[in-house]
Protein backbone atom coordinates (compact mmCIF):
# COMPACT_ATOMS: atom_id res chain seq x y z
CA UNK A 1 0.00 0.00 0.00
CA UNK A 2 1.29 3.47 -0.84
CA UNK A 3 1.78 6.19 1.98
CA UNK A 4 1.63 10.24 1.62
CA UNK A 5 1.24 13.13 3.09
CA UNK A 6 0.30 16.33 2.48
CA UNK A 7 0.69 19.54 4.40
CA UNK A 8 0.51 22.99 4.99
CA UNK A 9 3.37 26.11 4.47
CA UNK A 10 6.68 25.85 4.57
CA UNK A 11 7.11 25.21 8.46
CA UNK A 12 5.42 21.81 8.03
CA UNK A 13 9.05 20.70 5.66
CA UNK A 14 11.25 18.80 8.84
CA UNK A 15 8.26 17.70 10.43
CA UNK A 16 7.42 15.56 7.21
CA UNK A 17 11.03 14.97 6.22
CA UNK A 18 11.22 13.28 10.22
CA UNK A 19 8.50 11.31 9.72
CA UNK A 20 9.24 9.39 6.31
CA UNK A 21 11.18 6.80 9.09
CA UNK A 22 8.30 5.95 10.76
CA UNK A 23 6.17 5.56 7.66
CA UNK A 24 8.71 2.96 6.49
CA UNK A 25 8.34 1.56 9.49
CA UNK A 26 4.58 0.77 9.26
CA UNK A 27 3.54 3.13 11.99
CA UNK A 28 -0.20 4.34 12.35
CA UNK A 29 -1.10 7.49 10.33
CA UNK A 30 -2.14 9.27 14.18
CA UNK A 31 1.15 8.81 15.33
CA UNK A 32 3.01 9.71 12.53
CA UNK A 33 0.59 13.26 12.10
CA UNK A 34 1.30 14.17 15.67
CA UNK A 35 5.02 13.78 15.20
CA UNK A 36 4.90 15.98 11.79
CA UNK A 37 2.98 18.66 14.23
CA UNK A 38 4.77 18.57 17.17
CA UNK A 39 7.81 19.17 15.14
CA UNK A 40 6.17 22.85 14.28
CA UNK A 41 4.62 23.39 17.62
CA UNK A 42 8.44 23.55 18.95
CA UNK A 43 10.23 24.91 16.50
CA UNK A 44 10.08 29.20 18.22
CA UNK A 45 10.52 30.91 15.11
CA UNK A 46 7.47 29.88 13.74
CA UNK A 47 4.73 32.91 14.76
CA UNK A 48 1.37 31.27 14.21
CA UNK A 49 1.77 27.79 15.75
CA UNK A 50 2.63 26.18 19.55
CA UNK A 51 6.13 27.86 21.13
CA UNK A 52 6.71 31.11 19.69
CA UNK A 53 2.94 31.38 18.28
CA UNK A 54 2.19 35.32 18.61
CA UNK A 55 -0.28 36.49 20.97
CA UNK A 56 -4.75 37.66 21.82
CA UNK A 57 -4.47 41.87 22.28
CA UNK A 58 -3.70 41.08 26.31
CA UNK A 59 -0.34 39.08 25.70
CA UNK A 60 -1.30 36.29 26.06
CA UNK A 61 -0.85 32.82 23.61
CA UNK A 62 -3.86 31.03 23.48
CA UNK A 63 -3.39 27.70 20.80
CA UNK A 64 -6.23 25.58 19.05
CA UNK A 65 -5.74 21.95 17.50
CA UNK A 66 -7.38 19.27 16.58
CA UNK A 67 -7.42 15.66 15.17
CA UNK A 68 -9.43 12.97 13.52
CA UNK A 69 -9.32 9.45 12.84
CA UNK A 70 -10.43 8.65 9.30
CA UNK A 71 -11.18 4.66 10.00
CA UNK A 72 -13.63 5.21 13.25
CA UNK A 73 -14.22 9.21 12.50
CA UNK A 74 -13.06 9.65 16.36
CA UNK A 75 -12.40 14.06 16.75
CA UNK A 76 -10.56 15.28 19.75
CA UNK A 77 -9.64 19.31 20.00
CA UNK A 78 -8.81 21.94 22.45
CA UNK A 79 -9.40 25.92 21.78
CA UNK A 80 -7.84 28.77 23.47
CA UNK A 81 -5.82 26.49 25.82
CA UNK A 82 -2.62 28.28 27.87
CA UNK A 83 0.14 27.21 28.93
CA UNK A 84 0.50 23.82 27.81
CA UNK A 85 2.94 22.03 25.45
CA UNK A 86 2.13 19.92 22.63
CA UNK A 87 -1.55 20.78 21.71
CA UNK A 88 -2.22 18.14 19.49
CA UNK A 89 -1.02 15.70 21.09
CA UNK A 90 -4.07 16.44 23.67
CA UNK A 91 -6.21 16.76 21.19
CA UNK A 92 -5.27 13.33 19.85
CA UNK A 93 -5.69 12.19 23.40
CA UNK A 94 -9.15 13.43 23.72
CA UNK A 95 -9.64 11.45 20.72
CA UNK A 96 -8.43 8.39 21.71
CA UNK A 97 -9.63 8.31 25.31
CA UNK A 98 -13.51 10.31 24.88
CA UNK A 99 -16.91 9.95 23.69
CA UNK A 100 -18.63 13.18 25.04
CA UNK A 101 -15.82 15.43 24.80
CA UNK A 102 -14.72 16.08 21.60
CA UNK A 103 -13.68 19.91 21.73
CA UNK A 104 -12.77 21.16 25.01
CA UNK A 105 -11.96 25.08 25.84
CA UNK A 106 -10.12 27.32 27.92
CA UNK A 107 -10.25 26.36 31.38
CA UNK A 108 -11.80 23.18 31.04
CA UNK A 109 -8.65 21.79 28.05
CA UNK A 110 -6.31 22.81 30.39
CA UNK A 111 -7.97 21.32 33.38
CA UNK A 112 -8.29 17.79 31.22
CA UNK A 113 -4.55 18.12 29.91
CA UNK A 114 -3.08 18.66 33.72
CA UNK A 115 -5.26 15.70 34.64
CA UNK A 116 -3.68 13.77 32.43
CA UNK A 117 0.23 14.29 33.20
CA UNK A 118 0.35 17.27 29.09
CA UNK A 119 3.88 19.02 30.46
CA UNK A 120 2.74 23.08 31.52
CA UNK A 121 5.29 25.49 29.51
CA UNK A 122 5.02 29.40 29.30
CA UNK A 123 4.61 29.37 25.16
CA UNK A 124 5.32 33.01 24.95
CA UNK A 125 8.74 33.57 23.99
CA UNK A 126 10.88 36.97 24.40
CA UNK A 127 10.37 37.54 20.51
CA UNK A 128 7.00 36.90 20.23
CA UNK A 129 6.80 39.12 23.24
CA UNK A 130 8.53 41.92 21.68
CA UNK A 131 6.82 41.67 18.40
CA UNK A 132 3.64 42.14 20.71
CA UNK A 133 4.79 45.52 21.90
CA UNK A 134 5.66 46.49 18.54
CA UNK A 135 2.09 45.71 17.39
CA UNK A 136 0.53 47.72 20.67
CA UNK A 137 2.61 50.47 19.51
CA UNK A 138 1.95 50.73 16.09
CA UNK A 139 -1.75 50.12 16.77
CA UNK A 140 -1.83 52.93 18.88
CA UNK A 141 0.03 55.23 16.26
CA UNK A 142 -1.55 54.42 13.18
CA UNK A 143 -4.92 52.72 14.34
CA UNK A 144 -4.11 49.57 12.21
CA UNK A 145 -6.23 46.91 12.33
CA UNK A 146 -4.74 43.64 13.69
CA UNK A 147 -2.75 41.05 11.58
CA UNK A 148 -5.09 39.08 9.82
CA UNK A 149 -2.61 36.29 8.41
CA UNK A 150 -3.46 32.67 8.26
CA UNK A 151 -0.58 30.25 9.24
CA UNK A 152 -2.23 26.93 10.76
CA UNK A 153 -0.42 23.80 10.25
CA UNK A 154 -2.87 21.25 8.74
CA UNK A 155 -1.69 18.18 7.58
CA UNK A 156 -3.00 15.02 6.10
CA UNK A 157 -1.53 11.64 6.37
CA UNK A 158 -2.25 8.30 4.77
CA UNK A 159 -0.30 5.78 6.33
CA UNK A 160 0.72 2.07 4.44
CA UNK A 161 -2.02 0.13 6.03
CA UNK A 162 -4.58 2.98 4.38
CA UNK A 163 -5.89 4.46 7.24
CA UNK A 164 -6.11 7.96 6.98
CA UNK A 165 -5.45 10.52 10.40
CA UNK A 166 -6.15 14.52 9.50
CA UNK A 167 -4.64 17.31 12.38
CA UNK A 168 -4.97 20.97 12.57
CA UNK A 169 -2.23 23.15 15.28
CA UNK A 170 -2.34 27.46 15.75
CA UNK A 171 -2.26 30.11 18.12
CA UNK A 172 -4.78 31.77 15.61
CA UNK A 173 -5.10 35.53 14.67
CA UNK A 174 -2.24 37.69 15.97
CA UNK A 175 -3.51 40.19 18.27
CA UNK A 176 -7.02 38.01 18.51
CA UNK A 177 -10.05 38.87 20.97
CA UNK A 178 -9.26 36.81 24.04
CA UNK A 179 -11.11 33.56 23.65
CA UNK A 180 -11.53 33.72 20.03
CA UNK A 181 -11.37 30.53 17.81
CA UNK A 182 -11.16 30.15 14.33
CA UNK A 183 -11.78 27.26 12.11
CA UNK A 184 -9.30 25.28 12.99
CA UNK A 185 -10.55 22.95 16.06
CA UNK A 186 -13.70 22.36 13.90
CA UNK A 187 -14.24 19.61 12.55
CA UNK A 188 -15.80 20.48 9.21
CA UNK A 189 -14.38 23.69 8.67
CA UNK A 190 -10.43 23.21 9.88
CA UNK A 191 -10.12 19.58 8.83
CA UNK A 192 -12.11 16.84 7.80
CA UNK A 193 -10.71 13.18 6.96
CA UNK A 194 -13.18 10.16 6.16
CA UNK A 195 -10.53 6.74 5.30
CA UNK A 196 -12.85 5.26 2.76
CA UNK A 197 -12.66 8.76 1.07
CA UNK A 198 -9.70 11.54 1.68
CA UNK A 199 -9.12 14.22 4.01
CA UNK A 200 -8.64 17.91 3.63
CA UNK A 201 -7.67 20.66 5.46
CA UNK A 202 -7.49 24.61 5.50
CA UNK A 203 -5.83 27.44 6.67
CA UNK A 204 -6.65 30.98 6.26
CA UNK A 205 -9.15 33.27 7.50
CA UNK A 206 -10.86 31.36 9.47
CA UNK A 207 -13.84 33.82 9.83
CA UNK A 208 -14.63 33.15 6.03
CA UNK A 209 -13.58 29.36 6.43
CA UNK A 210 -16.34 28.43 8.93
CA UNK A 211 -18.89 30.52 6.30
CA UNK A 212 -18.20 27.28 3.91
CA UNK A 213 -17.13 24.45 6.23
CA UNK A 214 -15.06 24.00 3.16
CA UNK A 215 -13.08 20.46 3.87
CA UNK A 216 -16.02 18.71 4.54
CA UNK A 217 -16.84 20.09 1.45
CA UNK A 218 -14.04 18.99 -0.39
CA UNK A 219 -13.92 15.37 1.45
CA UNK A 220 -18.01 15.23 0.37
CA UNK A 221 -17.39 15.71 -3.09
CA UNK A 222 -14.51 13.37 -3.07
CA UNK A 223 -16.86 10.73 -2.22
CA UNK A 224 -19.65 11.65 -4.68
CA UNK A 225 -16.58 11.93 -7.78
CA UNK A 226 -14.39 8.95 -7.55
CA UNK A 227 -13.42 9.99 -10.92
CA UNK A 228 -12.77 13.61 -11.18
CA UNK A 229 -9.41 15.09 -10.35
CA UNK A 230 -8.63 16.24 -6.65
CA UNK A 231 -7.60 18.92 -7.98
CA UNK A 232 -10.27 19.85 -10.15
CA UNK A 233 -12.33 19.46 -7.10
CA UNK A 234 -10.49 21.94 -5.17
CA UNK A 235 -10.17 24.30 -6.93
CA UNK A 236 -13.94 24.60 -7.68
CA UNK A 237 -14.85 24.49 -3.98
CA UNK A 238 -12.16 26.97 -2.70
CA UNK A 239 -13.26 29.49 -6.16
CA UNK A 240 -16.69 29.09 -6.10
CA UNK A 241 -17.02 29.88 -2.41
CA UNK A 242 -14.65 32.75 -2.88
CA UNK A 243 -16.80 34.28 -5.91
CA UNK A 244 -19.82 33.84 -3.33
CA UNK A 245 -18.41 35.34 -0.24
CA UNK A 246 -17.28 38.12 -2.71
CA UNK A 247 -20.80 38.79 -3.71
CA UNK A 248 -22.94 38.06 -0.82
CA UNK A 249 -20.68 39.27 1.90
CA UNK A 250 -18.41 42.16 0.22
CA UNK A 251 -15.23 40.86 0.60
CA UNK A 252 -13.22 37.70 1.07
CA UNK A 253 -10.05 36.76 3.32
CA UNK A 254 -6.67 34.90 2.45
CA UNK A 255 -8.13 30.92 2.61
CA UNK A 256 -6.01 27.97 1.23
CA UNK A 257 -7.31 24.16 1.13
CA UNK A 258 -5.14 21.09 0.72
CA UNK A 259 -6.86 17.47 0.42
CA UNK A 260 -5.49 14.26 -0.31
CA UNK A 261 -7.93 10.89 -1.60
CA UNK A 262 -7.09 7.45 0.05
CA UNK A 263 -5.06 6.28 -2.88
CA UNK A 264 -2.46 9.09 -2.43
CA UNK A 265 -3.68 11.40 -5.24
CA UNK A 266 -3.61 15.03 -3.90
CA UNK A 267 -4.47 19.12 -4.91
CA UNK A 268 -4.42 22.40 -3.01
CA UNK A 269 -6.06 25.27 -3.95
CA UNK A 270 -5.40 28.48 -2.52
CA UNK A 271 -6.32 32.52 -3.32
CA UNK A 272 -3.12 34.27 -2.02
CA UNK A 273 0.57 33.06 -1.94
CA UNK A 274 0.79 29.57 -0.32
CA UNK A 275 3.34 27.24 0.89
CA UNK A 276 2.87 23.66 1.18
CA UNK A 277 4.61 20.07 1.31
CA UNK A 278 4.13 17.08 0.30
CA UNK A 279 5.89 13.75 0.22
CA UNK A 280 4.79 9.77 -0.86
CA UNK A 281 6.27 6.71 -1.45
CA UNK A 282 7.74 7.87 -4.50
CA UNK A 283 8.78 10.99 -3.40
CA UNK A 284 11.11 12.62 -1.07
CA UNK A 285 9.49 15.68 0.69
CA UNK A 286 9.44 18.51 -1.70
CA UNK A 287 8.18 22.46 -1.03
CA UNK A 288 5.93 24.04 -3.08
CA UNK A 289 4.57 27.29 -3.41
CA UNK A 290 1.07 27.95 -4.65
CA UNK A 291 -0.86 31.02 -6.45
CA UNK A 292 -4.23 31.89 -7.75
CA UNK A 293 -4.56 32.35 -11.52
CA UNK A 294 -5.58 35.77 -12.63
CA UNK A 295 -9.85 35.27 -12.47
CA UNK A 296 -9.50 33.43 -9.79
CA UNK A 297 -11.16 29.77 -11.51
CA UNK A 298 -8.07 27.52 -10.65
CA UNK A 299 -4.04 27.08 -8.41
CA UNK A 300 -0.84 27.21 -10.09
CA UNK A 301 1.82 26.17 -8.14
CA UNK A 302 5.98 25.21 -8.61
CA UNK A 303 8.80 23.78 -6.59
CA UNK A 304 9.81 26.71 -4.22
CA UNK A 305 13.21 28.21 -5.65
CA UNK A 306 16.43 28.63 -4.01
CA UNK A 307 15.63 32.32 -3.75
CA UNK A 308 11.99 32.10 -2.20
CA UNK A 309 13.49 29.41 0.27
CA UNK A 310 16.33 31.83 1.20
CA UNK A 311 14.16 34.64 1.49
CA UNK A 312 11.96 32.67 4.01
CA UNK A 313 14.56 31.72 5.93
CA UNK A 314 15.76 35.45 6.43
CA UNK A 315 12.06 37.08 6.95
CA UNK A 316 11.46 34.84 9.98
CA UNK A 317 15.04 34.57 11.26
CA UNK A 318 15.33 38.22 11.21
CA UNK A 319 16.49 40.25 14.33
CA UNK A 320 13.71 42.68 16.10
CA UNK A 321 14.54 45.82 18.05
Amino acid sequence: MKWGVIATWRMVYEGVSTAIELFNKNATAGDILETIIKAVEDYPYYKSVGYGGLPNENGEVELDAAFMNGDNLAIGAVAGIKDFKNPISIAKHLAEHERHNILLVSGGAEAYAHKNGFERKNMLTNRAKLMYHNKVAELSATKLKAYDGHDTVGTIVLDSQGSMAAGTSTSGLFMKKPGRVGDSPLSGSGFYVDSTVGGASATGLGEDIMKGCLSYEVVRQMAMLPNKPVQEIIDEVLFNFHQKLKTRFGEVGGISLIAMRNNGEWGVASNVEFSFVVANTNKQPAIYVANPNADFTKTNYDIATKEWLDNYEKRIKSPLK
